[in-house]
């Protein structure tokens, strides 16, 4: 067996997800390639060939790359496809607007967020929101497989001693072009990766009681996400939601602050570690997934929280 993996970065460092990926990878063969295709990242090639359980860098440098378009990378990867009985991407943005149009080219059926890998080809992914979880076998020769990076542990970022191959490039895409990219910026743990999260729903009322929330997870070193609910209601960006249609997180400690608890919600978060709920209808759905909850009104519960975690904080000084 052979597998490549396909990097997603930021011409500088290597996205987090890149190495859940290698990680979910290495559990079907401990030999593995990467595919890094870029611009002016030459350093993050040397990084990622010194990775735990890398074996080979591609390395495709190239002005066109220094953002990933799906029909510039597509060519690359369908180059070197055919070596490999599995190719692999994280399920992030990056990987489900790539691995799509690769799979087409070799007219192979995809296997699509995986959480767990039972053998070379038989794997677990969740459907239906993640109300249930498929074991899904793949007879294709080669597997075309996006994993959910938040199942994998990451793998090491020294160890590996894997040497570095530059691949050519040269883009017959003419139809597309990238024109800007608009970024949320913030000081805190990026939401799909952070250890700890905090998410309001549309309990919190408004957008500015998202303080509260915000004055927390600043105590917390936390990542601030919402739900549907509260994202459609105005209170915050879709970049903060978290759920079915927005980012699935896994952390070891999700708490959700007025949040009922649906289903679609639910699809993104209900993995976490250890979940708490704070919410003052008793027979919200949330507490049938919560390890904690807190029956009672999120705008004197946080409050008091926050001045714990004060307190806390004066302790340990």
């Amino acid at each position: 067996m052979s597998i490549l993996v396909l990097a997603e970065h930021n011409n500088n460092d290597i996205k987090s997800s890149t190495l859940n990926t290698i990680s979910a990878a290495a559990q079907i063969d401990q030999e593995i390639d990467v595919l890094v295709a870029g611009y002016q990242c030459e350093e993050l090639a040397n990084k990622i060939s010194k990775c735990e359980k890398v074996s080979k860098v591609f390395f495709v440098d190239n002005e066109k790359l220094e953002n990933p378009i799906a029909e510039n990378i597509e060519p690359i990867v369908m180059s070197v496809a055919k070596k490999y009985t599995h190719i692999m991407a994280p399920a992030t943005t990056f990987g489900k607007n790539i691995f799509p149009r690769i799979a087409v080219k070799l007219d192979i059926a995809q296997v699509s967020d995986v959480i767990k890998i039972i053998s070379s080809d038989t794997f677990m992914r969740p459907i239906y929101a993640g109300n249930a979880i498929a074991t899904v076998k793949s007879n294709d020769k080669i597997k075309i497989i996006t994993v959910r990076p938040t199942s994998f542990e990451p793998v090491e970022t020294s160890g590996g001693s894997g040497m570095i191959e530059n691949l050519s490039f040269d883009s017959q895409n003419n139809n597309v072009e990238f024109i800007e990219r608009e970024e949320s910026q913030s000081e805190r743990p990026e939401l799909s990766t952070a250890r700890v999260v905090i998410s309001g729903g549309r309990g919190l009322q408004s957008a500015d009681n998202f303080k509260l929330l915000n004055e927390i997870a600043d105590k917390l070193n936390a990542a601030v996400g919402a739900s549907r609910a509260a994202v459609d209601a105005g209170y915050v960006s879709n970049d903060y939601q978290v759920g079915q249609t927005g980012k699935v997180v896994v952390p070891d400690l999700y708490i959700a602050v007025g949040i009922s608890g649906a289903i679609q919600h639910l699809a993104g978060m209900k993995e976490s570690k250890v979940i708490v709920a704070i919410n003052k209808d008793e027979e919200a759905p949330i507490f049938n997934v919560a390890d904690y909850g807190l029956n009672a009104d999120l705008f004197e519960a946080l409050p008091q929280l926050s001045s714990e975690l004060d307190k806390l904080n004066t302790i340990q000084k």
